[in-house]
């Protein structure tokens, strides 16, 4: 039986791999599962007050009834759930904080098409979900689903719900007040993507002192991610230019990441952005081991830069949560992906797109440095990636015909390049990635590993 949580919740096209039931049944078994009181029935806490969920969404149509849903799950297990409307990810799993509550939960499907959602629970304190407690949480709910009864309260014992409008206010003054100093004089682009920083990241950035200019600030519940935002980059380019701002900000639906474009409307991506702040960070002294954390997919130019400027880099598997668990494990306090995951430690404790923006303005507006000539900091190497389907990946790492063709190429690629070969989570699909100074180079020795993937796995 496939499991129902993947790397970032458990995700589906809403009304028909996310149900109202599906969506209902796993609130149910989060209650039971991130409360004071493990998978009892009995939910309240010691002190025999109920427990606290924190419910935000992202703007989709879907997330209407899925956010009933997961609200009557809730409140039928005993948990008062306080409802934060239309908030970013990271909002949630801030107020989940600071709020002390019990757990979080958050509909959204990031970045994905608007009949996409997902729900995405956090942990007391805010915190992403370790896979033992995911897998805790499905099996209670498939249990539930088979019939197994469980001890419903009544009475006073069933959960309060109650809109939280103050979350709006509270996320944003968080996340000004971190700011090491204020953006006054900087002309700004804000994509929102349609999405749940459509109202967050300009207020942010206008309390912050910044000129604000918004595109894609207008979600009607089916346009979300709709050739905007993180993902399709040209209509802020476009503003930037045409409104002679002096950067551009894009996220994606749930605002968990931030890309950016310079003056001139060129992109600046999550490895950039993380070189700029690491430098910022390791100057203030804030960068804790002078580390930072990535993951294997970062761009070479990105670990030369790191070299050069005396930063350490922890690799991780690709996935903004191992990024957090080494960042964790290791008491780094900046880690970040290729795709605009920064992760900022001391101040968030997921990635968060309106707080890694705010920084960057924040770092152009303190040296006065336009963001091109920050973000130059990092040279980015050419990179080519290859997808090879309907392939055996569980020997991409021991076949020795591949083995033998990737060392080959990196020793063709010295030290200016590199060969990545990973293996698709969920499909028999192995990805070539190639790095080199040259792109035709890279194509080059992409397409020769792409053949000979082909031929020894499959």
């Amino acid at each position: 039986m496939a499991r129902l949580f993947g790397t970032d919740g458990v995700r589906g096209v809403a009304n028909e791999g996310l149900t109202a039931e599906l969506a209902l049944g796993l609130s149910v078994a989060a209650a039971h599962v991130l409360t004071e009181s493990g998978a009892s029935a009995e939910t309240s806490r010691p002190d025999g007050s109920r427990p606290v969920a924190v419910v935000g969404r992202d703007p989709r149509a879907s997330g209407e009834f899925l956010e009933a849903a997961v609200v009557a799950g809730l409140a039928s297990a005993g948990v008062d759930v306080l409802r934060v409307g239309v908030l970013p990810t990271p909002a949630v799993a801030y107020l989940t904080g600071s709020l002390g509550a019990d757990l979080g939960v958050m509909l959204s499907a990031s970045h994905n098409p608007m009949p996409d959602n997902g729900i995405k629970f956090f942990a007391r304190g805010g915190h992403k979900l370790a896979d033992e407690l995911e897998d805790r949480i499905e099996a209670l709910h498939r249990e539930h689903a088979a019939g197994e009864p469980w001890a419903r309260p009544t009475g006073a014992g069933v959960g309060r719900v109650r809109d939280y409008d103050e979350g709006f206010d509270n996320y944003v003054a968080h996340l000004v007040g971190v700011l090491p100093n204020r953006l006054d004089g900087l002309k700004i682009v804000i994509d929102g993507a349609h999405g749940a920083a459509a109202r967050v990241s300009p207020e942010a950035f206008a309390r912050a002192g910044a000129d604000v200019i918004t595109i894609g600030t207008d979600p009607d519940g089916l346009n979300i991610n709709d050739d905007c935002g993180s993902t399709h980059l040209d209509g802020l380019r476009d503003a930037v230019v045409r409104h002679g701002a002096d950067l551009g900000v894009a996220h994606d639906g749930d605002a968990d990441r931030c890309l950016a474009v310079d003056a001139d409307g060129h992109e600046v991506d999550g490895d950039q952005i993380l070189a700029v702040l690491a430098l910022a960070m390791k100057e203030a002294g804030q960068l804790r081991k002078d580390t930072v954390v990535a993951t294997v997919m970062s761009n070479l130019g990105f670990t030369l830069a790191m070299e050069r400027a005396g930063v350490g880099l922890v690799q991780t598997a690709v996935g903004d949560r191992y990024v957090l668990e080494e960042m964790k494990r290791g008491g780094f306090s900046l880690g970040g992906e290729q795709s605009g995951h920064v992760i900022v430690l001391d101040h968030a404790t997921t990635g968060d797109g309106t707080l890694t923006g705010l920084m960057l303005a924040a770092r152009v507006a303190a040296t006065g440095t336009p963001l091109a000539e920050l973000a130059g900091v990092m040279e980015r190497l050419p990179q080519v990636l290859v997808n090879v389907p309907d392939v055996d990946k569980s020997r991409v790492d021991t076949a020795p015909e591949l083995v033998s063709a990737v060392a080959e190429a990196e020793r063709e690629l010295g030290e200016t390049g590199r060969v990545l070969l990973r293996s698709s989570g969920t499909e028999p699909l192995v990805r070539v990635m190639v790095e080199a100074a040259d792109i035709e180079h890279a194509r080059a020795v992409a397409g020769r590993l792409a053949d000979v993937v082909k031929r020894a796995l499959g």
